[in-house]
C-alpha cells in the first residue's frame, strides 16, 4: 500500500507546502541525463565493491589476530600435558572387528 493513498488534503496552503518540502527532501531523484545516470550507477557499485573488499580483509584480520592470540597463550606448554590437564583424552587399547564378527540385527533388514 502506498503512503499517498493515505494523504490527507489540509485546508492549510503552508502546511501543504511544508509537507512538500519535507517529502522532496527525503526521496532523491534520479537524474535525467543518461550519462550522469550511468555514471552514478558505476560509482556506487564502485562504492559497494571498495565497502566488500574492505570487510573481507577486516574480518581476516580478526581471525588472524584470534588465531595469533591463542597460540601465544598456548606457547611453551606441551601438547600431552595440555591434553591430560583437561581430562577430554581417553587411554585405552583399540582393535577393528571384522564385519562378519558381528552379529546381524535380524529387524534392521538386509545388510549392505
Amino acid at each position: 500500500m502506498f503512503a499517498q493513498t493515505f494523504r490527507f488534503a489540509d485546508q492549510r496552503s503552508q502546511w501543504n507546502a511544508f509537507q512538500s518540502r519535507v517529502r522532496s527532501a527525503f526521496e532523491p531523484r534520479k537524474p535525467r541525463h543518461r550519462l550522469l545516470r550511468f555514471v552514478l550507477g558505476v560509482v556506487g557499485l564502485g562504492l559497494l565493491a571498495l565497502l566488500v573488499f574492505f570487510s573481507v580483509f577486516v574480518g581476516a584480520a580478526m581471525i588472524a589476530v584470534g588465531l595469533a592470540y591463542k597460540l601465544w597463550q598456548r606457547r611453551g606448554k606441551p601438547m600431552t600435558a595440555r591434553a591430560k590437564a583437561r581430562g577430554d583424552v581417553v587411554e585405552g587399547e583399540f582393535r577393528v572387528v571384522a564385519p562378519r564378527a558381528l552379529p546381524r540385527d535380524r529387524n534392521a533388514g538386509p545388510a549392505r
